[in-house]
Parts: structure tokens; C-alpha cells; sequence
């Protein structure tokens, strides 16, 4: 009965959540989402409403996780990096049009004004925002937003000294806030029929007219006051409402397919090019140099300790785990003052007057002895399990052989230590192909030079192309997803080269 209890419990909770998330997701017309979070509720019905299926209860939940944690975000960003989504592409071409004719509204003689509130169900520096509006001539109260405007009724706000102070779920912004916020606030536009309210000081509004028109027939913007038309036409990777000169009417674009021009500029773009050969080499390396590193560094110290003559191995071990435990972000903050060419503890005990992250050459080798201190734990605990998994017998057989201590471990021991964590050697090169942690936090991808300063020298691949794509031009998210589906690809190439290497271990031995 309390199996049975709670099975109803967990199917009840799941379908009461995805039926409270249903009106909000139908409202922002999340169609997709809606599909996917009941098609996943009528999958664990199907599943666990009965005794039947039992293998499907134990292969469902990995499924599932596998789906929604590696497949769909793989899915979109692929689906993501065929657009020219990033910064002044955030909008559809709907939404930007609104914006546009929004902000050719002006006040006209007769407009009427409001006393505005502005309130939030967000935050009060980005929004959502929404205007509270009321009228001064007839004291009617309204709510706006870039939706339309709302007329309220008496029991869903408070109106006090003629300004709405309070309505349930809204937190109302001060003078203050509303100042900071500011330069937001003016692109806010309320579409009402004859125009549109716009914000006018901090606590009042009006209610303009648009000077622009908007033909959906032709797709064309008409200034009213002059009779310019503005169609449509391609700059660059975007589109742009422009006269016939060429000229913009505004500097806001919108999101729209590319294709796949993304990756073509990742081919073609010089700026790319240039520094990609170099530092893909160092990726390679600094990758290939971490996994060697720090295997070696684990698997020495493991099999030291794995030796029965050695006494206190647990202590031994204990200590060895402690840069493991550490927060790697703090280890790499506290190396990095260990670098410093003047107070650094690295030269002040060496006596030594290494410029560790000012050279292109030491700064990678301080790269790689960070890393090998943040990766060898790892490793010293793969190669202790593995160690102790070796049958005993094989060694004692290999003594018996004549075979000495470094000859066994050469022909016996290694092969089969290899065997077992070659898997984890693959992924652990893999891990570091992406490591954009340690590369930032440490380095910044530097030093850089003059002629250079988009590639540093040791920058990885991922650290190159956020460079690229969130650097001083602003956020080019579409092209940062194709740079990620690249690397994906490339990492899995090679990840599958070395399984594929790493097979015929098992094959010999």
C-alpha cells in the first residue's frame, strides 16, 4: 500500500504540475514546450500507472534525462546557430515594427495625459514593466502594456492623490528606481487606437500619435510627414528598414534565418582564420599535455601508495584528495598570486625572475602545471581503483617469471591499468579540448600582442571564439552556437579516434 501510495503521489504531482503549467505556456504560446511536457507526462503514465513494462521503468528515467540534457540543447543550438540571433536581433520583425512605430510617437495638441506609476512582476531595473495609468481629465483608471491598454476595475488596484499605488502581484517602482530605469522606460510604447502612451518626466504619460505608418501588403514603413517609404533591405547579416539612398530608419533589426552563413563566416572570416591554425595546435596540445600530466602525476603517486609496505596510506591519501576538494575557481585564483613575476611565491622561493604570465611560452607552462594540480587527484583516484582491481596473482606470477618491480609494471600492470581507464583518459582530454575555466580565470587567454589582439597565446579554441562572438561588437549568439556546434563536432571526431585507438588495447590484452 505505501508503494502503491506513493507511485499515485509522484504520478498525481507530475500531472498537477504540468496542468498548472499549461494556461501560462498556451498564453506565451509555447506550443512546443506544452507538446514536450505532457508527451513526457503520458510517457510516465504509460510507464508507471501499471506492473506492466518493466524494463521501460528502469530504461525511461536515463531516456528522458537524456533527451531533455543532451539532445535538446544540442538540437537548438544547432537550430539556434542557422540564425542571426544577438544583440539588436533579440525581437521578431513584429515586435520590432511595434518598437519602431512606438517610437515615432509625438504629442499632439489634444493628447490626453495620464498620471503614471510604473510598476513590475520582474526586476525593477529590466522589467517586465507595466504602466498604470490615470486619466486627468476623467480619472478612469488603466493598466499598459506593449500589449495594449487594460481598463481597471476598482478591486484590482488602489488609486490614492490621483495615482494608482498598489495592485496585487506588483511591486511599484520609486522616483528613483524609475529614473535609473529611464532610458528603458522611453522605448516602452502602449498601443492604444489612435497612437500610442509613451512615458513623458518620472509620473506622467501621453498619448501620441505615430508620424510612421506600417503596410503589411507591401512591408513597407511611410513617414507621414514626409512621405518617405522605407522597404526592406539586407546589410550585412540583417535587415533593416531603409529609403531609397540606402539610409535607415532605425538602427533595429530583427531575428531571422541565415542558413548557413554563420558557419561560412567561421571558414571565410579573416579574423578568424588567422589565429585558428595556432591555437587549435595549442588546444590540442594543452589538452593532450593535461591528460599526460596528470595521469602520469595520479599514477605515479597511486602506485606508490598502493604498496602494502607503506604505512598510514589512508592519511597519504587523504591529503593527496585536498586540491580535489577545493573549489577549483579558488585554486586557480590563489595560483594566479602565485605567478605574479614580483610577490609571487613561485619566484620569491626560487629566487627566480620569470615574467610566468607576461611570456607566451611560460604563461603556458603555468597553464599546465595549474592544471595538473587540479586534474591529478582525479587521476590518483581512477589508478588507485584500478590498481587494486588487478588480480594479485598476475604480479606474483610475473616475479616468479624472473620479471623485476619495473618490468611487471611495464608489461603487465600498465597494459591492464590502461585498459580500465582509457575510457576516462578519452574524457578527460575532451573535458580539457573545452576547458574555458581555467584558461579565463588564469590567463584571460593572454598575453596578447599589438597585431594580434583578438588571439591570445593561450587562448583555446572555446576561449577564442566567446572573444569573438561576445567581444566589443556585441553579443552574436547564432554565431557562438555555430562556433560550439564546430567544437562539438571536432571533440567528437576526436574523441571517436581515440575509443577507436584505445579499442585495440582490449584486443591485445
Amino acid at each position: 500500500m505505501i508503494v502503491l501510495a506513493v507511485r499515485v503521489l509522484c504520478l498525481g504531482t507530475t500531472a498537477g504540475t504540468a496542468a498548472a503549467l499549461t494556461p501560462g505556456l498556451v498564453a506565451g504560446g509555447h506550443h512546443v514546450v506544452l507538446t514536450v511536457v505532457w508527451a513526457i507526462v503520458a510517457v510516465l503514465l504509460a510507464t508507471y500507472a501499471t506492473r506492466r513494462a518493466l524494463l521501460a521503468k528502469y530504461i525511461v528515467p536515463g531516456s528522458l534525462l537524456l533527451l531533455l540534457f543532451t539532445v535538446a540543447p544540442v538540437l537548438a543550438t544547432v537550430q539556434l546557430s542557422t540564425t542571426n540571433y544577438g544583440d539588436g536581433t533579440r525581437t521578431t520583425k513584429e515586435q520590432t515594427i511595434a518598437r519602431i512605430l512606438g517610437n515615432s510617437v509625438v504629442q499632439a495638441p489634444d493628447s490626453r495625459t495620464f498620471a503614471l506609476a510604473v510598476a513590475t512582476t520582474g526586476d525593477p531595473a529590466t522589467g517586465p514593466w507595466t504602466f498604470f495609468l490615470v486619466d486627468r481629465a476623467t480619472g478612469a483608471a488603466y493598466a499598459g502594456t506593449q500589449d495594449g491598454l487594460e481598463p481597471l476595475d476598482a478591486g484590482r488596484a488602489t488609486v490614492s492623490g490621483g495615482y494608482v499605488t498598489a495592485a496585487p502581484g506588483y511591486t511599484f517602482l520609486t522616483p528613483a528606481q524609475v529614473n535609473a530605469a529611464a532610458q528603458r522606460l522611453r522605448e516602452v510604447s502602449v498601443p492604444t487606437g489612435d497612437g500610442a502612451i509613451r512615458l513623458r518626466g518620472l509620473r506622467e504619460a501621453f498619448e501620441g500619435r505615430a508620424v510612421l505608418a506600417y503596410d503589411r501588403a507591401t512591408d513597407t514603413i511611410t513617414d507621414t510627414r514626409t512621405g518617405v517609404r522605407y522597404t526592406v533591405r539586407e546589410q550585412g547579416d540583417r535587415e533593416y528598414f531603409v529609403d531609397g539612398h540606402g539610409t535607415r530608419l532605425a538602427d533595429q533589426s530583427w531575428r531571422a534565418g541565415v542558413g548557413w552563413d554563420n558557419y561560412r563566416r567561421a571558414f571565410t572570416d579573416p579574423r578568424i582564420l588567422g589565429g585558428f591554425l595556432r591555437i587549435f595546435g595549442w588546444t590540442v596540445g594543452f589538452a593532450a599535455g593535461s591528460v599526460v600530466l596528470t595521469f602520469a602525476v595520479g599514477l605515479g603517486l597511486a602506485v606508490m601508495l598502493n604498496d602494502p609496505r607503506v604505512r598510514g596510506q589512508k592519511l597519504y591519501r587523504s591529503v593527496l584528495l585536498l586540491p580535489y576538494a577545493i573549489p577549483g575557481f579558488i585554486s586557480i585564483l590563489v595560483w594566479s598570486g602565485f605567478y605574479n613575476r614580483e610577490f609571487g611565491l613561485i619566484n620569491s622561493l626560487t629566487g627566480l625572475s620569470v615574467d610566468w604570465l607576461g611570456d607566451p611560452f611560460w604563461a603556458k607552462v603555468a597553464l599546465l602545471l595549474l592544471n595538473t594540480w587540479l586534474g591529478f587527484p582525479y587521476m590518483f583516484l581512477v589508478a588507485t581503483g584500478a590498481l587494486q582491481a588487478i588480480p594479485a596473482e598476475l604480479r606474483e606470477a610475473a616475479t616468479i617469471d624472473g620479471a623485476g618491480g619495473p618490468t611487471a609494471f611495464r608489461r603487465i600492470t600498465l597494459p591492464l591499468l590502461l585498459v580500465a581507464v582509457a575510457p576516462i583518459l578519452v574524457a578527460t582530454f575532451a573535458f580539457n579540448f573545452n576547458n574555458y575555466n581555467v584558461v579565463e580565470l588564469l590567463t584571460h587567454g593572454g598575453p596578447f600582442t599589438p597585431d594580434n589582439p583578438d588571439a591570445g597565446a593561450t587562448d583555446i579554441l572555446i576561449s577564442y571564439t566567446v572573444r569573438l562572438a561576445f567581444g566589443a561588437g556585441g553579443a552574436q549568439f547564432g554565431f557562438a552556437s555555430a562556433i560550439a556546434t564546430l567544437l562539438f563536432v571536432i571533440t567528437g571526431v576526436l574523441a571517436a579516434a581515440q575509443f577507436r585507438a584505445t579499442r585495440r588495447l582490449e584486443e591485445v590484452y
